[in-house]
């Protein structure tokens, strides 16, 4: 009953017309919060899982348009084939089983990331979430899956230089906005908030373009633990702060 009366003390606290209009969160601790628990790694990103959801529609809940998530980074690869062919499993099950309540809530799925490199059956399916989801007009919920900064970025490289091959770009009008507007999404603005759960100190390779003016806010929780009340605490820290975007603020 005391964590419940905190979570709503927490939501009353906070200012709906200064709320993010978008946040990203680096989930990390999986594999230390199951080690701890004496389980395996896997264990650990199956509780990340319902953390996740829980996450999604309080982020629904409170009106934040925009929700991006690190859920498999182009470095993952580098763990071992049981821990990888473990979450591309996960990803695979998850997607099947919350993507009826997904269109329910109106929820709208994105993907960023290379997925011609994900296994056939779970491109398929994050496909297939993307579309039958493309029209709705409520949070839209990004999953960055096989997705690195530095790859997007060289991505949108490669898209200038092949319109600047084909005459419709000049290259000495190439600025940020050009290569902004050849990122995975270039219609999700930039986070506003970037979260990043059980303490470490560094964006591994997420978001390197578009977090340049992003408040971060780290936590020592681990993702499994991470509850609403944590969430809302992260939203309640932001609204405290005072954005400046390299200008000075105003007495």
């Amino acid at each position: 009953m005391a964590e419940l009366a905190s979570a709503s003390h927490n939501v009353v606290a906070l200012d709906p017309s200064r709320l993010p209009t978008h946040v990203a969160i680096i989930m990390d601790g999986n594999g230390r919060w199951a080690r701890a628990q004496g389980k395996s790694r896997l264990f650990g990103h199956d509780q990340g899982y319902r953390t996740l959801k829980n996450i999604v529609y309080a982020a629904r809940d409170l009106g934040i348009r925009f929700l991006t998530v690190y859920g498999f980074s182009s470095e993952n690869w580098r763990r071992s084939a049981e821990e990888v062919g473990g979450l591309m499993d996960l990803m695979l099950r998850a997607m099947r089983n919350e993507i009826e309540e997904l269109v329910q809530n109106r929820v709208r799925v994105r993907i960023s990331g290379r997925l011609h490199e994900l296994p056939p059956d779970l491109r398929t399916e994050l496909e297939m979430a993307m579309e039958r989801t493309r029209h709705f007009d409520g949070l839209i919920f990004n999953l960055a899956i096989n997705y690195g900064g530095r790859a997007e970025v060289v991505d949108a490289v490669r898209s200038i230089a092949k319109r600047v091959q084909k005459g419709e770009i000049n290259p000495d009008t190439i600025d940020e906005q050009t290569i902004a507007s050849h990122l995975y999404w270039p219609d999700i603005p930039d986070p506003d908030l970037l979260i990043r759960t059980a303490g470490e100190l560094r964006l591994s390779n997420f978001l390197l373009w578009e977090t340049a003016y992003s408040e971060i806010y780290v936590t020592p929780v681990c993702w499994p633990e991470f509850t609403r009340d944590h969430f809302v605490e992260a939203l309640l820290d932001y609204q405290r702060r005072v954005r400046k975007f390299g200008a000075v603020p105003e007495e």
